[in-house]
């Protein structure tokens, strides 16, 4: 297939390297032909540009970046919005596409008027729920009249995404089971594959530890054979819950003294540091570093369990945690809240983490209580975990099979 790949997210962001490119890629290598347009920011865009041009041009894909704009608020999408359409109806007007895959709403806006005006195939990607997520992360206060109708807007035209789009895309079958719950969808049960943020289990595997990089970093960060280490991997923005995770650390450090709390992240220090101290959690037993992606795994390796706790709200029954099948394929077992996406299901039906009910001490004490349960969990079934739900190759291998239906 010819196909169109419409992303609001830059191919030189973290997400656009990990969420965009490798599935594209696996694409590529089974015979599909691919233009991708994509948003770029201008800072990663000068830093990243040539390598990411270098992957592609190998890849035998043409990539045409536009300039993403910010602001003001609401105009610069609905320009950058006119930009695309009219970049598109050039593009295809040139060598007509079979299909127009578009990432999320933004970019559905012109896949949705492509396939009015053309009959080009649209495959509405919808990532999440988009609108419901702006509220849901306070981007969008709904007392505000212009965000109100902006949200109004995006919830119209995501019913007529899903009604006019040729194959829909969610992230979890959770959001699936929402969609074909709508009755104002007129088609029911509109066509909807399931495909996870999935995760490079070649990359995110034991396999990839550096024993060398691996000991530097125990001596950097002080770290004892006798330590107990949990890690987070990620910024630390909107959704994660920052104090809630610090809490827990709170409650496994007075039953586990020896514990320490590995912070990925190429965030700021003091944006962990200061809620820590406030929370009368020394800072020694707070470790926070950036890590290359191809040193990530190596990170991973020095914990001996991993955590994230996400805001449980509606607009995250669609999400699918990036970093979920990135720690169970490198073996480690994961401790998580509910009420987010496929979280809970995945967790229960392989075995492999603790499900955190609540956000109180009380849900923290009976976690931690089932640690030493936890690590007797084998690599094996973590990584098989990772591989039944976040494999890279199923995902390319479901998208493969989508366009081939069309």
């Amino acid at each position: 297939m010819n196909v169109l790949y419409l992303s609001y997210d830059g191919l030189t962001d973290g997400l656009g390297r990990s969420q965009v490119l490798p599935y594209i890629f696996g694409l590529r290598q089974l015979g599909h032909q691919f233009t991708i347009v994509s948003f770029e920011k201008q800072i990663p865009f000068e830093r990243e540009e040539a390598n990411i041009q270098k992957l592609v041009d190998d890849m035998g894909i043409r990539w045409i970046p536009l300039k993403y704009t910010s602001s003001p608020p609401v105009l610069s999408t609905i320009y950058d919005v006119y930009q695309l359409r009219k970049k598109v109806e050039r593009l295809h007007s040139s060598k007509p596409f079979d299909i127009i895959h578009c990432r999320s709403y933004i970019t559905s806006l012109v896949g949705l008027a492509m396939k009015r005006k053309h009959g080009v195939k649209f495959i509405f990607d919808m990532r999440a729920f988009y609108a419901d997520e702006r509220v849901d992360g306070k981007l969008w206060n709904l007392k505000n009249p212009i965000f109100k109708t902006v949200y109004n807007y995006f919830k119209k035209m995501e019913i007529e995404f899903l009604s006019e789009a040729d194959y829909s895309i969610s992230l979890t079958s959770k959001g699936k089971d929402i969609i074909h719950g709508w009755k104002k969808i007129p088609n029911q049960p509109v066509d909807v594959e399931v495909i996870p943020c999935c995760a490079d289990l070649n990359h995110f595997h034991p396999s990839q530890i550096d024993q060398s990089l691996q000991s530097n970093l125990k001596t950097r960060f002080g770290l004892n054979e006798d330590d107990f280490v949990i890690t987070y991997l990620g910024s630390i923005g909107t959704w994660y819950l920052l104090d809630e995770m610090l809490d827990f650390f709170k409650v496994l450090l007075e039953k586990r003294p020896n514990s320490k709390f590995l912070f990925i992240t190429t965030d700021k220090p003091e944006t962990i540091l200061i809620p820590a101290q406030e929370k009368r959690i020394s800072a020694d037993r707070i470790i926070i570093s950036p890590a290359k992606r191809e040193e990530v795994p190596t990170f991973l390796s020095l914990a001996n369990a991993a955590i994230f706790f996400i805001q449980p709200v509606f607009s995250k029954s669609g999400s699918s945690p990036t970093k979920h099948g990135e720690m169970l394929g490198m073996g480690l077992p994961v401790i998580a809240n509910s009420g987010v996406g496929d979280v809970d299901s995945i967790i229960e039906d392989t075995n492999s983490g603790i499900l955190v009910k609540e956000f109180t001490t009380e849900a923290y004490e009976k976690a931690v209580e089932q640690i030493d349960d936890l690590l007797k969990i084998p690599t094996e079934t973590l990584q098989a975990a990772a591989q039944k739900y976040y494999s890279l190759d199923e995902g390319v291998k479901k998208y493969d099979a989508v366009y081939r239906s069309l």
